[in-house]
């Protein structure tokens, strides 16, 4: 009974959201409401903690509306500007093929985002650059999201691990009599190696799922073949990727392998593209916008989108000009990121607003305004009044618009975070007869005794509940390390062996990125795709349940050696692609 209600708040979600198709402000509003009465009535958390979950996830939900503002307005500015012209043509200069420049600009520009930011900011920059070529709304978000995996482990300079792994194993008395002779830093650069093999044999497929989806789901034969003809070209750019990403993970350590990755990526792959190299003959283009599904848009009016896509004057400046605000922003972030005596400037006590132990609880929160990516990338949009000479007008009009579009966003968010404060707290109160912990560890608890000895095929999917829940693998990993650790322990897993569960959480939770509630949203949100979160799940969630159980399958062969797991996950992206497609051609 426990494990059915506490599975209620996502099992509210899903139906709402992705079943029954209704916007997420209504669906997360309901799962709220859900939640904070189990928290308060069944698992008796206590109206305090409930009230101190809810003002945290007011807080986080605006420092999130804050970023969703900023990208927004270097959207904006670089349209008011003309300069979104000059951008359009130079990826098309590179290669008009679609599926070429969704690899290229999702794949690789937003994992060296990721490798340097992390925490939405892909969604932030790419989808809008996406829009911003001429890609559906909807396609834009669904892309930017798929990608929100492979790199993600390796965000934000390594955060998910140094920060969430680390914070969830390090301290323990267990693990560190265990480990002996490694030091717990030595153990961690084991779990990272793992974590790097583990997505680099997953996630080099991702660009062939880009390609794959954007045919099926946007194509006007709805065809799935149109995109695998690409593979050839999609692999090489996976593989562009995860080789010198994985080397780095196992050679260097967490902080920087999504970043190189992502940087050589495209070093690589952009000469070779613009050169033609394993581009398909066959350019694949999107119907006329016409054509188009109505979910697919967004709220820019349609005249003036197929006005930009079909500009083909002489841009008003070079490509290096146009490009330069995102040259800043990823410069910024990575300045900001690596250089310690700035970074601690900027998360110090001077540039952070603290909410401390709010109503009493060890509940607390803060603002670091300073260090979020929103406010580099609001640096960029002043910067870019000088860098294209914008008169008054068009930056009045530029903010006004970010501005509405946030106002827009902001219900939905307002609710799904507090939800998912609530749902991490909601452990008993101190004192408590039969005292639960919080729902999301008590499903794992459940979940782990359940599966035994076939754990490692189910570890992965405790890593994206944790990431769909909390929208961050660094919280789904700080939530579930030492669970997942022990856990290998129980079932008579060494410490090498156990290593390798901990790294599959963290694989989990990379890959439950692509679903996460409030990164829907935000991602939602940045190119006018309000209230239709749900359509973009729908499609989100097939990418993650192919990443997941081949995770759980890798697991299996890596830890108990058996052939039969091997061939299962050579198996297994097969029939993944094969399911889907069989359904070519049909209602998407």
């Amino acid at each position: 009974m426990y494990v059915l209600l506490a599975l209620m708040p996502i099992l509210v979600v899903f139906l709402l959201l992705v079943v029954f198709k209704l916007s997420a402000k209504v669906a997360m509003f309901t799962a709220y409401v859900v939640t904070a009465a189990l928290a308060l009535f069944v698992w008796q958390a206590g109206a305090p903690i409930v009230a101190a979950a809810s003002v945290k996830g007011v807080i986080v939900a605006l420092s999130i509306l804050f970023i969703v503002f900023s990208a927004i307005l270097l959207l904006n500015t670089l349209k008011e500007s003309g300069a979104i012209h000059t951008i359009r043509k130079g990826f098309m200069d590179i290669s008009p093929d679609r599926r070429v420049q969704v690899i290229i600009v999702a794949w690789l520009f937003c994992s060296l985002v990721e490798g340097s930011s992390g925490f939405g900011t892909p969604s932030a920059v790419g989808a809008p650059l996406l829009f911003a070529l001429g890609f559906p709304a909807m396609a834009c978000v669904m892309s930017v999201l798929i990608i929100q995996s492979t790199p993600v482990s390796f965000g934000a300079v390594g955060t998910p691990l140094l920060l969430g792994v680390n914070s969830g194993i390090s301290g323990k008395e267990d693990i560190a009599a265990a480990i002996a002779p490694m030091t717990p830093e030595q153990y961690l650069l084991q779990i990272t190696g793992n974590v790097g093999m583990l997505h680099a044999m997953i996630g080099f497929l991702i660009p062939l799922i880009l390609s794959a989806f954007l045919t099926r789901f946007f194509g006007e034969k709805r065809s799935f073949v149109e995109g695998l003809k690409a593979a050839p070209f999609a692999i090489f750019a996976g593989l562009a990727f995860t080789i010198p990403y994985f080397l780095v993970a196992k050679y260097l350590g967490p902080e920087f392998p999504s970043l190189v990755g992502g940087f050589i990526g495209l070093l690589i792959v952009v000469p070779a593209a613009k050169a033609g190299f394993l581009v398909p003959k066959e350019t694949f283009d999107f119907a006329p916008r016409a054509a188009w599904d109505k979910d697919w848009l967004g709220t820019l009016p349609a005249e003036e989108a197929e006005k930009e896509a079909n500009d083909d004057s002489t841009p008003r400046f070079s490509i290096v000009r146009a490009f330069s605000p995102y040259l800043i922003v990823i410069g910024l972030l990575i300045l900001t990121r690596i250089i310690a005596p700035l970074k601690a400037f900027l998360v110090g006590d001077m540039t952070t607003i603290k909410f401390a132990n709010l109503f009493g609880t060890s509940i607390s929160s803060k603002i670091q305004l300073a260090y979020s990516p929103g406010s580099i990338l609001i640096i960029t949009s002043l910067l870019c009044i000088i860098i294209f000479s914008m008169n008054g007008a068009a930056v009045k009009r530029s903010w006004s618009n970010s501005a509405k579009t946030m106002v827009a966003a902001a219900p939905a968010l307002l609710c799904s975070v507090p939800m998912v404060q609530v749902f991490i707290n909601s452990g008993s109160a101190e004192g408590i007869a039969n005292a639960l912990p919080a729902m999301p560890i008590f499903l794992a608890e459940s979940a782990a005794a359940t599966f035994a000895n076939a754990w490692p095929i189910f570890s992965p999917w405790i890593g994206a509940l944790g990431a769909f829940i909390a929208g961050s693998n660094t919280v789904s990993n700080m939530m579930f390390s030492y669970f997942q650790w022990s856990t290998a322990g129980q079932i008579g897993l060494g410490v090498d062996m156990a290593s390798m569960v901990v790294a599959l959480q963290a694989i989990g939770g990379a890959a439950g990125n692509m679903i996460s509630v409030h990164n829907v949203v935000a991602a939602c949100a940045v190119v006018g795709m309000i209230n239709k979160e749900g359509f973009v799940i729908r499609k989100t969630l097939l990418a993650m349940t192919y990443y997941v159980i081949q995770a759980g399958m890798l697991g299996m062969a890596l830890i108990f050696g058996n052939v039969l797991w091997w061939g299962l996950a050579v198996v297994w992206p097969i029939v993944f692609f094969t399911i889907l497609s069989a359904t070519s051609g049909k209602s998407a």
